[in-house]
Order: structure tokens, then C-alpha cells, then sequence
């Protein structure tokens, strides 16, 4: 196992062409051993971003399109170790490319990762949702999450939040730390870092009591992201055979901007 980098300023050190090393910022909150899974989240897009980057310098189709979906699997514990994510064009195209992602810790894939990226065109004419805005992160009350949850990852965030009930609730995110050191983040990589925060925001039950992470997180964006908050409106689900979902709508101080979902498995934290 490789020692996570203690520095305040990133979530991840580049120490390859395609290899990262996490800080203790990346830290997890159900295992100090661990990822959270939001930093890794964002460090995919931004590997995304990269290589879409260099590739259309090379004068291939896929420029000018945007995300409109990304979808994380995770295959197992993401160990807090140095990993390789790799990056690959499944479906090219000039209005639709579909690109895939995986992370790999030693030789096991512990992530896949799929994205839809979709030509943009002027449909402000159109343009309507009927999800309600978030009143600003100014009119939330601060809230110290690490009340609740532990970890490198969960002390690094400014959280602002109202619950209404267990499982219901809506907060504003930022954070002051970089997710690569050194390398600037697009708009949706620094958006999607902060999005798989929602299955902490809103819990059903006490983490104490309950385990109930997920496996899974799918992000649908129908407008880019912009500034440095993430706004979560998010529910919680819990059936009666262990499984659960978490639904957010994600806005920024603009208004909505897409969806997330994360199917969770619930079960009771083991005595002693």
C-alpha cells in the first residue's frame, strides 16, 4: 500500500501521463483507507477532458460537443492508493460520441466510466424545466457535515444545508481545494467533484447504525455548470430487501442543471 500524499492544496498529485496519487484530501467517510468517491468523480471528468483535449488538437471529430451524461460503476473499494485512469473513444462522431474510463489500482479495475457528449445548438427559445430553483447558498445555514461523517475528503468541503425530514434535504457545496495540483479543472469535472457528496446529505438513517453506499453514480446534464457551488436537492429511498436510492437535482446559483442517481445497498452496521 502506497502512503497518501498530505497536501492541503489538491485532492490528487499527477505522478504520470495517465497515473495520480490521492492526499489524505481524498480520504473517504465510511473507511479511513479508502477514496470518497465525489474527488474521484471529478478527477475522471478531468481525465476525460484531457484526453478529449489532446485528441481534438489532432484535428479528429468531437470537438465543440459538451457532456450531457456521465455514469460511474464502482466495481469494489477504492483503495487510497495510486492509480491509473485510461481513456478511450467507444462511439465517435462529429454530433455524438460516446467515451469510456477506467481506473485501475494495481492490475484491478476499480471504476468504469461512460460519457455522452452531445452537439450543442441554440434552443433558448425552448429552454424550460420544471425542477424549482434553490434559493441561494447565502440563505442556507452553514452546516459542519463532519458532524456526522469522517474523513480527509468530508473536512475539505463548505457545506450550506436545510433538512426537511430523514432522507430529505438540500444543500449548497464548495471547496477551496484543487482536484489535480497544478492543473486547472473544467466547469463540470469541478461540478461533478462535489456531486456524490448527496448520499451523505440526506440520510434515511444514522451511518452509525446503517451502512448504505452506493455502487453507482449517473450524472444527466441538460445545461453546462457554471461557478463554484454545487447545489444538491436530494432524496432518499429506502426499500424493504436492502436496496436503496438516492435523487438529486443538481443546480448551480443559476438554476437547475441536470440530475444525479445512486442506487445504494443498505444494510445494518455489524455489533462490536
Amino acid at each position: 500500500m502506497t502512503t497518501p500524499i498530505a497536501a492541503p492544496d489538491s485532492y490528487y498529485q499527477r505522478t504520470g501521463e495517465n497515473r495520480y496519487k490521492p492526499t489524505l484530501q481524498a480520504q473517504g467517510a465510511w473507511h479511513p483507507d479508502e477514496q470518497h468517491f465525489s474527488p474521484l468523480g471529478g478527477l475522471i471528468v478531468h481525465a476525460i477532458d484531457r484526453y478529449r483535449a489532446e485528441r481534438d488538437r489532432d484535428g479528429r471529430p468531437g470537438a465543440g460537443l459538451a457532456l450531457a451524461r456521465v455514469s460511474f460503476d464502482i466495481l469494489g473499494l477504492i483503495a487510497l492508493e495510486e492509480f491509473e485512469v485510461t481513456v478511450e473513444t467507444v462511439r465517435p462522431g462529429r454530433t455524438i460520441e460516446l467515451v469510456e474510463a477506467t481506473v485501475v489500482i494495481g492490475e484491478r479495475a476499480v471504476v468504469r466510466a461512460r460519457a455522452w457528449f452531445l452537439a450543442e445548438l441554440d434552443t433558448t427559445a425552448v429552454a424550460g424545466t420544471h425542477d424549482e430553483r434553490l434559493p441561494a447558498p447565502e440563505e442556507f445555514e452553514p452546516w459542519t457535515m463532519r458532524g456526522l461523517w469522517g474523513g480527509g475528503y468530508i473536512a475539505s468541503i463548505d457545506v450550506r444545508r436545510r433538512e426537511t425530514a430523514p432522507g430529505r434535504a438540500a444543500a449548497w457545496l464548495s471547496t477551496p481545494v484543487d482536484l489535480v495540483a497544478g492543473e486547472p479543472s473544467g466547469p463540470h469535472a469541478s461540478f461533478v467533484a462535489l456531486v456524490d457528496t448527496a448520499n451523505g446529505i440526506a440520510v434515511r438513517q444514522a451511518p452509525t447504525e446503517w451502512m448504505f453506499p452506493n455502487t453507482d453514480l449517473t450524472i444527466h446534464f441538460h445545461r453546462r455548470p457554471e461557478g463554484r457551488w454545487t447545489g444538491l436537492d436530494t432524496s432518499v429511498s429506502f426499500g424493504p430487501a436492502g436496496h436503496g436510492v438516492t435523487s438529486t437535482v443538481l443546480h448551480d446559483e443559476r438554476g437547475p442543471v441536470g440530475r444525479a442517481e445512486q442506487i445504494l445497498t443498505v444494510r445494518p452496521q455489524q455489533a462490536g
